[in-house]
């Protein structure tokens, strides 16, 4: 049974990936540091995958847990999910993303290193494309960033390539060369078909479907939408709303192509995980009030710094590469959405 670390693995997206995983027959190491998680989390993961999940409670930039974790176990292959991850904080903290995220980087990838662990699925982001110039995107449009968010999911990327580069020029052997696969996506919603775990964001949510959960549930008052004159059909955000299910999966055929040693090596692919379609917020907003049966108050508010009028993938390179596509549709990311919020009103509190 091959074996994963998993950073990051008490997020929202982590969760789902864990049990994705476990029903895919791979076996699952975590380490967070809980700052923006909890560890029910993983308590409800581990009574979904059948078994108990080893967790390391460290932040990724301590080189000495890392050595740790590596020297208890043998990993085929890490996910790296550990990051700051709000737009608009990255705004106004820059040099938190900063050290954040590309110095806990920095030290996982010198402890796979080390270790002689060369598979990695990264957890990157449609942020790196900037304002789009054109929609669909591939992953051959070119690359910019608003926020600086999307700019340490950019510089990471380039560490990534460097390293994939850097493996060739030394001629490793293709069972010790760096394999990446550096997955894009777009927005990721919804929660698990049996409502135990779901998105539980710290403080006022900064995605649409916490905050439209939330306004539903009664925690807030009215849902805030950002901006209603961008260049789109009913002026609100266009995005390629994603089912979190569908995500997961596309993480475990990351991991798979990453082990099929078929494959030459060394590589660091760029891949879109999305639907190929954009929804606008109002459409979510009509779509959840369907699925929940509740009527969401709405206030307009200033768009906010970082954000694009829309931005939606071209899939087809993880169909090609990753036998993967998404299955699930709007109205099932808003009923699951809802299940979740409504069995827990307070999320794991």
């Amino acid at each position: 049974m091959s074996k994963i670390l998993v950073t990051g693995g008490a997020g929202y997206i982590g969760t789902h990936t864990l049990v994705a995983l476990a029903e895919a027959g791979f076996e699952s190491v975590v380490i967070d540091d809980f700052s923006n998680s909890k560890p029910e989390a993983l308590r409800r993961v581990s009574a979904l995958a059948g078994r108990e999940i080893p967790v390391m409670r460290a932040d990724l930039r301590d080189a000495e847990a890392l050595r740790r974790t590596f020297s208890e176990h043998t990993f085929d292959a890490v996910i790296h999910f550990a990051g700051l991850k709000a737009v608009g904080e990255s705004v106004r903290i820059p040099l938190r993303y900063y050290d954040n995220n590309l110095v806990s980087t920095v030290r996982l990838l010198e402890a796979m290193e080390e270790h002689g662990c060369r598979r990695l699925v990264f957890s990157s982001s449609a942020t790196v494309y900037g304002d789009p110039a054109s929609l669909p995107l591939r992953e051959e449009a070119p690359l910019s960033a608003t926020s600086p968010y999307g700019r340490t999911k950019l510089m990471i990327e380039e560490m990534l390539r460097d390293l994939a580069r850097a493996s060739a020029l030394k001629n490793d052997p293709p069972e010790g060369a760096w394999r990446i696969d550096a997955l894009r996506y777009f927005n990721p919603v919804g929660a698990h078909e049996s409502g135990q775990i779901g998105e539980d964001p710290n403080g006022v949510p900064n995605n649409l479907f916490p905050y439209l959960s939330q306004v539903a549930v009664g925690r807030l008052p009215e849902l805030t939408v950002y901006g209603s004159d961008y260049p789109t059909p009913d002026g609100t955000g266009v995005r390629d709303y994603l089912h979190v299910m569908d995500l997961a999966e596309g993480h475990v055929a990351a991991v798979r192509h990453l082990l099929d040693e078929s494959l030459p090596a060394p590589f660091a692919e760029a891949i879109n995980l999305g639907t190929g379609s954009g929804i606008s917020v109002v459409q979510a907003i009509r779509a959840f009030e369907s699925a929940s049966g509740k009527s969401i108050p709405v206030r307009v508010s200033e768009r906010r710094p970082g954000d694009v009028a829309a931005c939606y993938a071209d899939p087809s390179k993880a169909a090609r590469m990753l036998g993967w596509t998404a299955r699930r549709n709007l109205a099932a990311m808003c009923e699951d959405t809802w299940r979740w919020q409504s069995r827990n009103p307070s999320g794991y509190a």
